[in-house]
């Protein structure tokens, strides 16, 4: 019988490599708390390449919740 996992898996390394696709220049690679190299991302990069569709403060926007 194969037992299952009992955690959630951890997309955030999968979810930055979509990001990489898109916008390369945003994502870099840093050390981890063990010293490993792991994939992270510039926010204020992203910010940049995404100048025109940043919504922030009190602007109007939908939301569906």
């Amino acid at each position: 019988m194969e037992k299952m996992r009992m955690h959630s898996p951890n997309l955030t390394q999968e979810n930055i490599a979509r990001i990489r696709e898109l916008f390369p220049g945003c994502v870099t690679e840093a050390q981890d708390e063990n010293g490993k190299l792991k994939l992270s991302v510039d926010f204020d990069q992203l910010r940049q390449e995404l100048s025109d569709s940043i919504v922030e403060g009190p602007h109007e926007r939908y939301h569906l919740n």
